[in-house]
C-alpha cells in the first residue's frame, strides 16, 4: 500500500471518528447544543437569532455526524471531502476569534462530554487541519464505496436515524447525560473540592491620588508610607481559574431568602424536585401535574419543592391559576438547565442521591409511586438506558457492516 494511501486511511479514520462523536454526543443532547448557540448569540449581541438555535442545534450536530460517516465509510466520498474542508476553514477562523474574545468559556464543540476552552478548541482544529489538507489533495485517489444512488440512499438512512435520535433526546431525556446531575449522582460528592486543589489567583490593582492626577499601582509598588497620595479605588482581577467543582451553584431560595438546599439534600425520605426554568414558557399540564403531586406527597409524608428561575408576576399568575397553596422557589437559570433538560422536570432524590430523572412527557401515574420502589424505579431506568443505548449501536453497526461489506452494490477498489 502506497504511503499516501495509508496516511489518507489514518486520515479518514481519525477525522471520521472525531466527526462522529462530535455530532453524536451534540445529537443526543440537542436542548444543549441550543442553549450554547443561544450564549453565543447573547455574547455578540445577536438575541434576535435565538428562535433559530434549537434549529442550529438540530442541523450542526447532524451534518457534523454525516460528514463523519461520509469520510469513514467512504459514502458520497468527495463530497464529504469538500465539506469537512469548508467546514473546518469556517470553524477554524471562527475559533481563533472566540479564544481571543472569549465570549463564552466552554465552546461547546463536544457538548458536555468533553470540556473545552476556546483556545483547546482552536489548538484541536489546527491539529486537525493538515489530516483535512490530506484527504483534500489527495481526493482522487480514492474511490467512493458505493455506486452514487446507493450512497444517496445510505446517506438518507443515516440521516433519518440519527434524526431520530435527536427527536428522541428533545421529547424525552438524552440517552447519555454528560451532566453532573445525572441519575445515581450524590450530589454533595460534586460540590467537594480536593484538598490542595488550585484556587484562584487575582491581581490587585490600586489607584491612588496625588495633586489631581489618579495613578495606578500594584500590591507591590503603591504608596503606603507616602502620605501625600489619597487612595481611591481598588479591583481584582482574575488571573488564574482554579479549580471549581462540577456543582457549584446548587442553591434553593425560599421566600425568606433562605437557601435551604443543604435541608433538601439531608433528607432522610423520599424529595421529589420540579424543576422549571420559565414558568411562562412551560407545559401548562406538566404543572398541573406538580400540583397534584404535591398534595399527594404532603399525604403520603414526602417532601416536594418547585424551583424556577422566574420573577415573583410569573410566580403569583401560576399559583393563582393552579393551586395558591403551591410553593415556589428560586434557583438560577443555567443551573436549572444543566439539572435536567425538560421544561418542568421531575427529580426523585433522598439524602442527597438522584434515584430517577422524567421529562414532562414521561410523568409517571402517582399510583406508580405507591406500587414501585425506588431502587427498582431505577432499575428500570437503568435498563431503558442500556437498552436504547443498545439498540442505537446495534442499528449502527449493522447499517454500517451491511453498507460497507455485504452489499453487491459495493464498487471493488481498483
Amino acid at each position: 500500500m502506497k504511503t499516501e494511501n495509508i496516511l489518507t486511511l489514518i486520515s479518514r479514520i481519525i477525522l471520521g471518528s472525531v466527526f462522529i462523536f462530535s455530532g453524536f454526543v451534540k445529537g443526543v443532547d440537542p436542548l444543549g447544543s441550543a442553549y450554547k448557540f443561544t450564549d453565543y448569540f447573547n455574547a455578540f449581541n445577536l438575541g434576535f437569532l435565538e428562535p433559530l438555535a434549537l434549529v442550529l442545534a438540530f442541523s450542526l450536530a447532524a451534518l457534523e455526524f454525516l460528514i463523519g460517516i461520509s469520510l469513514l465509510f467512504r459514502i458520497r466520498y468527495h463530497l464529504g471531502v469538500w465539506a469537512i474542508l469548508v467546514f473546518m476553514s469556517y470553524f477554524t477562523i471562527i475559533t481563533f476569534v472566540l479564544a481571543l474574545t472569549n465570549p463564552v468559556s466552554d465552546c461547546g464543540c463536544f457538548g458536555d462530554a468533553i470540556i473545552l476552552t476556546n483556545w483547546q478548541t482552536f489548538f484541536k482544529n489546527l491539529i486537525l487541519i493538515p489530516f483535512v489538507l490530506h484527504i483534500f489533495w489527495f481526493r482522487a485517489n480514492s474511490q467512493e464505496s458505493f455506486k452514487p444512488l446507493f450512497s444517496w440512499l445510505a446517506l438518507m438512512v443515516f440521516a433519518l436515524a440519527f434524526l431520530g435520535v435527536e427527536i428522541h433526546a428533545y421529547r424525552h431525556l438524552p440517552m447519555f447525560d454528560f451532566r453532573p446531575y445525572s441519575v445515581g449522582t450524590y450530589i454533595p460528592d460534586k460540590m467537594l473540592i480536593p484538598e490542595g486543589a488550585p484556587e484562584d489567583e487575582f491581581k490587585t490593582y490600586l489607584y491612588y491620588e496625588k495633586n489631581g492626577a489618579v495613578q495606578e499601582f500594584t500590591e507591590d509598588n503603591f504608596p503606603w508610607q507616602d502620605t501625600t497620595w489619597t487612595y481611591v479605588d481598588s479591583k481584582h482581577i482574575l488571573v488564574k481559574k482554579g479549580y471549581e467543582p462540577p456543582i457549584h451553584d446548587f442553591t434553593i431560595v425560599d421566600d425568606t431568602d433562605m437557601d435551604i438546599a443543604s435541608n433538601l439534600l439531608s433528607d432522610n425520605g423520599f424529595t421529589f424536585l420540579m424543576v422549571t426554568t420559565h414558568l411562562g414558557k412551560a407545559d401548562s399540564d406538566a404543572l398541573e401535574y406538580g400540583s397534584t403531586l404535591a398534595a399527594w406527597c404532603e399525604i403520603a409524608g414526602h417532601s416536594f419543592f418547585c424551583t424556577t428561575a422566574s420573577g415573583e408576576k410569573a410566580i403569583e399568575e401560576i399559583r393563582q391559576s393552579i393551586n395558591p397553596g403551591l410553593g415556589f422557589h428560586t434557583t438560577d437559570e443555567i443551573t436549572l438547565k444543566t439539572i435536567v433538560r425538560s421544561n418542568p422536570g421531575l427529580l426523585l432524590i433522598k439524602q442527597g442521591t438522584i434515584l430517577a430523572k422524567w421529562h414532562y412527557h414521561d410523568f409517571p401515574d402517582l399510583d406508580e409511586f405507591q406500587d414501585l420502589l425506588p431502587s427498582l424505579m431505577i432499575a428500570n431506568r437503568k435498563a431503558l438506558e442500556n437498552r436504547t443505548l443498545g439498540l442505537f449501536i446495534t442499528l449502527f453497526l449493522l447499517i454500517s457492516v451491511s453498507l460497507y461489506l455485504l452489499l453487491p452494490q459495493r464498487i471493488k477498489a481498483k
